[in-house]
């Protein structure tokens, strides 16, 4: 049994040792020679998984340690009785770590008040609902698009209002004429009616308030990286952040400069993140070869360096406070700056990103009691 892996998926290296004999290899690297006696494949976004890598190989499963799957041709690995698994809100905590700590760091920019303004957010799956879930907690206004689950939940078309009173979710254009900040959590698809390539470009960033700022850290064709570009250079929109881009593992040079904050694609690279696509992923791959390691889980992940906030006998605001916890466990600000000063070291910034801790690995003392409720609902663990 032959077993092909990504050689940058952490804590996975000894799991299958036991059961089989294990390929190692960047992902770029991976190429038909080296799995055709493979009998499962596991990636990230990375390596195509398609006809011409897979054809005449003894792959029986390909897993993605990743929550996307645009890298993988699942309609001939479906034609062709390969099964193929990702790992569905793996870090879904990890990007909304990643949007709150910019919502705080956009306000400071900017001088926002965050509880007086509306954040639309496009795609509401299993990252979209715990963004939801952290802006209600910071008391924005929270307006909400994706016409396949409300297909699947109100049997209706989200694609244009309806009219129809009761509905929690609104066309994309409410969305672009409303919101104060745009977030976008939507998978790449390329055809078909929920297609997202360029679902904002030349065609509707215009309809965008001229205030407005726009978070992408979706996937880069989501967003027509020119016509943003453009947008920023004649002033029709306040600011972009962009942790994912066309042409990746490049950037635009000129769009980076623009942006409030540009980061190499690490918005879903926590620690916990990780290790969550790393289960997952030995999981699925165990269950298709039958080996019995269906409750595996990593060794302990590493803690991090100050597990404990204490914000007791400060008199900031409760906002303010919540602000403090937030930057103490992820300062986005840093991520910026090393990403603008090495550009071309992209997937380097991406392989040897740093030690981040979700939420979750923090305490937090405080007196404040709205701060501790806003910070408990983040997920944040309060000291009584």
């Amino acid at each position: 049994m032959k077993i092909v892996i990504d050689d940058k998926i952490p804590f996975i290296r000894g799991a299958f040792e036991p059961f089989a004999g294990v390929v190692y290899a960047p992902g770029r690297s991976i190429d038909a020679r080296m799995i055709a006696d493979a009998d499962a494949l596991i990636v990230r976004t990375r390596t195509k998984c398609n006809r011409s890598l897979l054809e005449g190989s003894r792959v029986k499963i390909v897993a993605s340690a990743t929550i996307g799957f645009d890298h993988i041709d699942t309609y001939w690995l479906n034609e062709n009785g390969i099964r193929w698994a990702n790992a569905p809100g793996c870090n879904s905590d990890s990007v909304m770590q990643y949007v709150t700590s910019l919502l705080f760091f956009l306000a400071e920019k900017h001088s926002l008040d965050l509880p007086s303004l509306t954040l639309g957010i496009a795609g509401v799956g299993n990252v979209g609902t715990k963004v939801e879930r952290a802006a209600r907690a910071l008391g924005m206004r929270v307006l909400l698009n994706d016409p396949p689950r409300q297909r699947r939940e109100e049997g209706t078309d989200l694609h244009t209002d309806t009219g129809r009173g009761g509905s929690q979710f609104h066309s994309l254009r409410k969305l672009l004429t409303e919101s104060d900040i745009l977030t976008l959590h939507v998978p790449l698809t390329r055809e078909g009616r929920d297609k997202t390539y360029h679902l904002l470009g030349l065609h509707n960033l215009s309809e965008m308030k001229k205030d407005a700022l726009l978070i992408n850290t979706s996937r880069g064709e989501v967003v027509d990286n020119i016509a943003l570009r453009e947008s920023l250079e004649k002033g029709l929109l306040r600011g972009a952040s962009l942790d994912v881009w066309e042409g990746e593992p490049g950037a635009d040079p000129l769009l980076v400069e623009l942006a409030d904050i540009a980061t190499p694609h690490i918005a879903g690279y926590s620690v916990d993140g990780k290790a969550n696509a790393s289960i997952s992923s030995v999981r699925v791959v165990a269950e298709t070869l039958g080996l019995p390691l269906e409750h595996w889980t990593p060794a302990e992940l590493p803690a991090p360096e100050a597990p404990v906030i204490d914000l007791s006998g400060l008199h900031d605001s409760s906002l303010d406070l919540v602000a403090r916890a937030v930057r103490h466990t992820y300062p986005i600000a840093g991520d910026d700056t090393l990403f603008r000063n090495g550009r071309e070291k992209f997937e380097y910034l991406r392989d040897n990103y740093r030690i981040r801790r979700e939420f979750g690995s923090y305490s937090v003392r405080t007196d404040d009691s709205r701060a501790a409720q806003i910070m408990e609902n983040l997920g944040f663990k309060i000291i009584k």
